[in-house]
């Protein structure tokens, strides 16, 4: 008596989740709002760093407001805004999708598909790489808001009118190759500091939600709490080569011959403290527009994720 074959049974495929799909353009305009609620979140504090960067009058932080309240009131506090404001969208979607092509180039490298988590090494190098095509459009923009932020500061006189004044008068002083005074102390400042910006943000989000960026649902406190703690990552590393930049792009053409003198000078005068001068400014401006800037393009990033 032969067997009885039991019918065959097809394979199913099993699929492995997919991660909704991240596009440049996506990662380019979430990074652009995300710059807006930043910029919105922290430019007092902003103020009140450069301000103590580039002037010995202050005390403190505290001195800082109190002296810049005095002189200039409550709007005084948004000197210089709307050139960063303006500018916001350009950088931080530059930023955001030079960290999203930096990730894609590590998933090529190794091999990796969308649904593949990088390693912190391969999440560090991402962040790094979003600094380069960035300080392109970053460095113009920080020439002109620290020129106005320190205009009314120390009794120079010189005043403008807004963002666009300051640029005519950055380029009639200097030319414009003046504008770029500062690239080489951005990238300075901004390679290292997107390496742990990037990379503290992933890491303390991860171990908070367990998930990377753009994969399920991310809880907003995680957001929250990884961005203001990613952006005080940033300046804990960043405020050496921001002092030196601001002091480079707000002093009078000519008095410098590049960020290393700015350095050479600083040790000889002032010592290595004043390298660390407006940490206490950059620090409480830090969290809370770092948090808005995550929040507003993770929360952006899943709008768009279900609308296309």
């Amino acid at each position: 008596m032969s067997a009885v074959e039991a019918p065959a049974v097809p394979a199913v495929a099993v699929e492995e989740p997919k991660v909704a799909a991240k596009s440049g353009v996506k990662s380019f305009l979430s990074g652009g709002f995300g710059g807006m609620c930043l910029v919105a979140a922290g430019h007092p504090l902003d103020l009140l760093k450069v301000r103590m960067q580039t002037s010995t009058e202050y005390k403190s932080t505290l001195d800082c407001f109190r002296k810049t309240l005095a002189e200039s009131g409550v709007r005084g506090m948004y000197r210089g805004m709307a050139a960063p404001l303006v500018g916001a969208t350009p950088v931080f979607a530059i930023c955001f999708w030079g960290y999203d092509m930096g990730q894609k180039i590590m998933r090529q490298v190794y091999n990796l598909s969308p649904n593949d988590k990088l390693s912190t090494n391969q999440i560090l190098f991402a962040g790094g790489f979003s600094a380069v095509p960035t300080t392109a459009v970053m460095a113009p923009m920080e020439r002109i808001k620290c020129t106005l932020q320190v205009a009314s500061a120390g009794g120079s006189g010189v005043v403008y009118k807004g963002p666009a004044d300051a640029a005519m008068g950055i380029i009639r002083a200097g030319g414009i190759t003046s504008l770029f005074k500062g690239t080489c102390a951005t990238l300075l400042r901004d390679v290292p500091g997107s390496v742990a910006y990037f990379g503290a943000y992933e890491i303390i989000k991860q171990s908070l939600t367990n998930q990377s960026a753009g994969q399920g649902s991310i809880s907003p406190l995680a957001i929250v709490t990884a961005g203001g703690l990613a952006g005080m990552a940033n300046w804990a590393v960043a405020i050496p080569p921001d002092v030196l930049k601001s002091r480079l792009q707000t002093a009078p053409d000519g008095k410098y011959s590049g960020v290393r003198q700015v350095f050479v000078e600083m040790m000889r005068t002032e010592g290595a403290g004043a390298l660390f001068r407006g940490m206490g400014p950059a620090l409480l401006r830090a969290f809370p527009a770092n948090a808005a800037c995550f929040l507003g393009v993770e929360l952006s990033l899943q709008f768009m994720n279900k609308l296309w």
